[in-house]
């Protein structure tokens, strides 16, 4: 598998921020929930198609929400993108859903309980010296 270029690394990161301004502060739709970021973009070297992971901090309900008026806002997305950003192609955008996030919170707040537990068990221990 090829390694991405720098070109293509400067163009996946412009049309993220490019996106991540267009959701935030272009579109109006009730159904995306405030707190939705881009997280990564992967545009393929055709400039063709472009694959954008959201993230929405929220229940499965408003990340699901957020999708269908993302997917519902696609052409006004493209539209923007394409005169925000100069390319030669303005790619199709894929939305997936991205729990990277959710997940790392998820993971940290289990490593907390225990690591709680364990310091709990210790001063049991100690205290029965």
């Amino acid at each position: 598998m090829k390694k991405t270029s720098h070109k293509n690394q400067r163009i996946n990161g412009e049309v993220q921020r490019e996106l991540s301004r267009i959701i935030s502060r272009e579109i109006k739709d009730p159904r995306i929930a405030p707190m939705t970021s881009v997280t990564s973009v992967n545009v393929t070297p055709d400039l063709k198609f472009c694959k954008a992971f959201i993230s929405v901090l929220g229940d499965e309900d408003a990340a699901n929400d957020t999708l269908k008026g993302l997917e519902s806002a696609n052409g006004f997305i493209r539209r923007e993108l394409a005169r925000s950003v100069n390319l030669r192609n303005t790619p199709e955008i894929t939305f997936v859903l991205d729990n990277s996030i959710e997940y790392g919170i998820n993971m940290s707040k289990k490593i907390d309980e225990v690591m709680d537990r364990e310091t709990s068990d210790l001063t049991d221990i100690d205290e029965n010296d």
